[in-house]
Parts: structure tokens; C-alpha cells; sequence
């Protein structure tokens, strides 16, 4: 069976007014002017990266799709939309018939993106195309921020697993969301039961505080973990005196517990001598988990300390202080006429302050050098240049209304992995700069 169909909380029977109004009032002065039925292609993308980040990453495609699927007007949402007076019975007429039926093009989901990036192309009539603006937007802006905190993250940890524990920090939806990004970013588990249960992630925890002071004494509560979880559990060791702890970790369990988490203190300070007791003590093969606050600068400051693995919650949950990515819905391109033979023809709005859009249907590229390191990120209309093809990076998602780019999960975790590799060395580096590559258009 599938998981999504016992979670209607989560994979909702409709996505139709997850939307604003405007979307509807725009289509019902397109109907009216008869204009609706042009062909579009509308592109997302972002003009630039948020301050400090060398690159982006594509997080949410997979949720889009579901998204797409289930865009309709069921008879209870087009009575609301009655109710309201939001738009006129013709255009509810038009709405309840609505089925996607165009194409999406994008970048795979995993994959890094840069300023200008068409990281989305969707394609087909105005009318159907410019319904699905905020859906999408909302989605790939949410998911993909949490994905580049995600990413950075892994990097710093430099190969240590990296546990998402954010869920009771966001809302309890985007908390099954942040999961699905933080693991296509590099972390490696979660302790949302519901992220795992939807999307197959692998599920951690054990103890809290609240354990530890039920009952009456520190090993007492260590006694019945160990009893139930068997001598491999990980028991928390800061409730009262870190040392006294560890100590009773070992007596208990014998040869020592499977790892100790730290949730307090001089994390540095305190991790090594756990580790050092520890291994006096004879639990050589106890593995420290570090939690408490922390964000890639905090992990990338205890790459020196014996640590096996990080827990993050609040900062991973709401992008390490970007929690969206600035992505806009353009249209830049439509057809002269609603005559399905009719031509494209570039559009873009005329704007100051940073907010201009390059109009045209646009292909995308990434150029590299011989070692095969990523040196720019091409774009361009028209043909695609055939010394461009092999790095070409749009694929097809759904096509005439179908969806056609369907794939798991860990396809878009390995991608992002290879996509990160693949990028200059300064690209982890933390500290504020521009994009890793520079964005290039060609004509």
C-alpha cells in the first residue's frame, strides 16, 4: 500500500486553494478579454542567493508533482469560491474542469542552482499555468531553503552523521517537509516519525530529560532505557553530573552504551572528556551525539572534538536565518494568440531595484573545466549550442499533463552529493561571498 494514502493530513485531496486570489481574478479578466488561452511558459527562479551562500539547492520537486496532481476544484471548493464572490459562474465553469495539462521542465530535484537559474519552466495555457504559481513557489521555496542549510551543514560536519530533530520548531507539516529537504541536503535520519513513515527516511530517538527525572535516580532511569533498548541505546548524560553519568553508562551496560548525547554545556570542552573517560573506562566504541542549538558554524567549530554525530533542530528547520529562497514566478514568454500555431514571443516586466527578468524561453547549462569543476552556469534562448548539450540540466517532469520525472528519494540525495562535489572547493567554505560560479547568458 501506499503510505501517502493514510495521510490525508499530509497528501491533501486537493491543492486548488493553496493559491492567492489574484491567480482566480487574473483568470477571470483572461477568460473575459479572451486571452486566457495563450500559450505561456512561465520560469522560477531566484535574481539572487541569500547573503553569505556560495549556492543553492533543489529541494520540494517530488512535492510539486504531488502538488500538480492533485491541483482540482472539487464541488466544496468551487462552493466556497461561489460563497465568497471571488470570481463569476463562467470562470467556475472553466475551474471545474481544470486539470494540469501542460509540461514542466526543471532541474532535477538535489541539483545546485544559481542567480537566474530557471530552476522550474511550466508551460501550456495562461490560464492553466498562472493557477499554479503559489503552490509551487511556496513549496520549492520552503523545501529548498531548508536543503541549502542542510547542505551546508553536512559539509561542515565533514562525514559525521547529522540528525534532524526540528519537528516541534515549525509547523507539523513543514516539519515532515523539512525532513524530506534535510535529507536530500546530507543528513542522514530524523526523528519525525511521520517524515519516515511518508517518505521512508530513516527514524532515530531515545530519551529526553523528562526520562531521566521520572524516575529516581539517574541510573535507575539508565537501568530501564537499557532493559527495554537493549546495552546499544543512547543514553543521555547531562541531566545532573556529566561524569557521574558516563560512569553509570558503563557500570550498566557493561561494555558501555551504545553512545552518549550531550545536550548542554561547553560542547568542545565536554566531548572530549566524555571521550576520554570513556575510553579509561574501556567503552572505546561508545559514540558521542552532540545536540543543543547548533547550525553549520557551531558544527564546523567542533570538527576537532571526538564526536560522532550532530542532532539539529531549530536552525535546520528554518534555514539557518534564510528560511526561503526569494523565488519568483515569471512569465517570459506567450504566444501572440490564443491559435495554438501562433508564435512565442519574449516578455519581461521593466523594473529598478534589483527586481528586472530576462524574458524568453531559456535553456540552462553548466559549464566545467577539464577536471570537470564547474566554472559557470550557462543560460540562453533558442537553440541549444551543441558544445552545451552534454551539461544541459533541465528534464522533463510532466509532459502533456502526465507525470514523467518521478524517482526516490535517495536518487536526489546521491545527486545533490555528486552536484556538490562537482563545485570549486570555496563553495563549503562559511564565511560570506558570492555565488561559487558566475551566471552567464548567451542571446
Amino acid at each position: 500500500m501506499d503510505t501517502a494514502d493514510l495521510m490525508p493530513q499530509i497528501d491533501v485531496p486537493s491543492t486548488a486553494l493553496f493559491t492567492d486570489q489574484y491567480e482566480l481574478t487574473m483568470l477571470q479578466a483572461a477568460l473575459k478579454a479572451g486571452t486566457a488561452e495563450r500559450r505561456s511558459v512561465f520560469e522560477v527562479f531566484t535574481r539572487r542567493l541569500p547573503a553569505g551562500r556560495r549556492y543553492g539547492v533543489v529541494a520540494g520537486t517530488g512535492r510539486v508533482l504531488d502538488a500538480v496532481r492533485n491541483f482540482h476544484f472539487d464541488p466544496a471548493v468551487l462552493g466556497f469560491l461561489r460563497a465568497r464572490g471571488i470570481v463569476d459562474e463562467a470562470t467556475l465553469d472553466w475551474l471545474s474542469d481544470y486539470r494540469f495539462s501542460g509540461d514542466i521542465l526543471g532541474y532535477p530535484e538535489g541539483e545546485v542552482y544559481f542567480p537566474g537559474s530557471p530552476v522550474l519552466r511550466v508551460e501550456g495555457s495562461f490560464a492553466e499555468c498562472v493557477l499554479l504559481e503559489t503552490v509551487i513557489l511556496s513549496i520549492l521555496n520552503h523545501d529548498s531553503a531548508i536543503a541549502a542549510a542542510a547542505s551546508r551543514m553536512s559539509s561542515a560536519a565533514g562525514g559525521r552523521r547529522l540528525i534532524e530533530m526540528g519537528a516541534r520548531r515549525t509547523h507539523e507539516l513543514a516539519a515532515v517537509a523539512a525532513s524530506r529537504a534535510a535529507y536530500i541536503g546530507g543528513f542522514d535520519s530524523t526523528s519525525d516519525l511521520a517524515a519516515g513513515f511518508r517518505y521512508g527516511i530513516p527514524t532515530v530517538g531515545t530519551s529526553a530529560h523528562a526520562f531521566t527525572l521520572l524516575h529516581d535516580t539517574e541510573r535507575d532511569a539508565f537501568r530501564a532505557q537499557v532493559d527495554s533498548f537493549g546495552g546499544g541505546t543512547t543514553l543521555l548524560v547531562d541531566t545532573y553530573d556529566v561524569a557521574e553519568a558516563v560512569r553509570a553508562a558503563v557500570e550498566i551496560t557493561g561494555t558501555g552504551p551504545g553512545a552518549v548525547r550531550i545536550d548542554s554545556g561547553d560542547l568542545l570542552l565536554v566531548a572530549h572528556r566524555v571521550r576520554q573517560q570513556l575510553d579509561e573506562l574501556g567503552a572505546r566504541d561508545t559514540r558521542i551525539v552532540v545536540t543543543s542549538d547548533l547550525d553549520e558554524y557551531a558544527i564546523a567549530s567542533l570538527a576537532a572534538a571526538p564526536v560522532d554525530a550532530y542532532g539539529v533542530g531549530t536552525q535546520l528547520v528554518t534555514g539557518s536565518g534564510q528560511p526561503t529562497c526569494s523565488m519568483v514566478y515569471k512569465l517570459v514568454a506567450r504566444a501572440t494568440s490564443a491559435d495554438p500555431g501562433a508564435p512565442l514571443v519574449p516578455v519581461a516586466k521593466k523594473s529598478t531595484a534589483g527586481k528586472q527578468s530576462v524574458g524568453g524561453r531559456k535553456w540552462a547549462a553548466r559549464r566545467r573545466d577539464a577536471q570537470g569543476v564547474a566554472e559557470a552556469e550557462v543560460l540562453g534562448t533558442g537553440p541549444l549550442p551543441p558544445e552545451y548539450e552534454d551539461g544541459q540540466l533541465l528534464v522533463e517532469l510532466v509532459k502533456g499533463g502526465e507525470v514523467v520525472g518521478r524517482e526516490p528519494l535517495d536518487a536526489a540525495r546521491e545527486r545533490h552529493r555528486a552536484a556538490r562535489v562537482a563545485l570549486p572547493l570555496s563553495a563549503v567554505q562559511l564565511s560570506r561571498g558570492e555565488p561559487v560560479i558566475p551566471t552567464e547568458y548567451i542571446g
